[in-house]
């Protein structure tokens, strides 16, 4: 499966057949490769992708030993694509000039500590009717002596976003080759100048 690590940039809108489409800019590439796996030595096929370089004092003993097999510098992150391998040294966005749709996996917004209405979408309680300084509570979390507890996994106030998410079957509206630049149709997850994983999609999403 193609891939290639990236920063989102931001978004933007251009001109296509007398429409303007909002499109989501990602820098991507060029990525080293730092490792290949085989089905012969570590049971799968695979390559392994650096992002980002980083100084070498702030890299571990471990680190440092696995880029140097690589002759790369230590990188910042690094994300395995199964069943991708190419012959260069380095993967470019190039790749993608054939791809019409990929799947984009990212860190969403971190909103704090949130309620259940912007958490959970509550629809909170009665505006009126008795209800006094508890209008975007949840209301009832459970019953009293049986089960005598609040069961787990109940939706509840507590941190919100900060999560990997992946968006699926967007649409890939352009490649620009000379500036490293993948032009993703609509919004992707994640804040401007974070880290993206851009797949080659092989869903249909409708």
């Amino acid at each position: 499966m193609k891939g290639i690590l990236g920063t989102k940039i931001g978004m933007t809108q251009i001109w296509q057949d007398d429409k303007l489409i909002p499109v989501t800019v990602v820098l991507a590439g060029p990525c080293p490769v730092v490792q290949r796996k085989t089905a012969e030595t570590d049971g799968y096929n695979a390559i392994q992708l650096g992002w980002q370089e980083k100084r070498e004092k702030s890299a571990n003993k471990p680190e440092l030993g696995h880029v140097k097999k690589a002759k790369v510098k230590p990188q910042k992150r690094l994300v395995e694509f199964r069943d991708f391998d190419i012959d260069a040294d380095e993967v470019n966005v190039d790749i993608f000039e054939s791809v019409k749709k990929v799947d984009v996996t990212g860190l969403s917004k971190g909103r704090g500590t949130a309620g259940v209405m912007k958490r959970w979408n509550f629809s909170g309680m009665s505006a009126s009717h008795g209800v006094k300084k508890k209008h975007r509570h949840p209301g009832s979390i459970g019953q009293s002596k049986t089960p005598g507890r609040v069961y787990k996994g109940k939706r509840m106030a507590g941190h919100y976003g900060q999560e990997r998410v992946t968006t699926l079957g967007l649409e890939l509206i352009e490649v620009r080759n000379d500036d490293n630049l993948i032009l993703i149709k609509g919004s992707i997850p994640g804040s401007n100048g974070a880290m993206v994983i851009v797949k080659e999609s092989r869903r249909t999403v409708n």
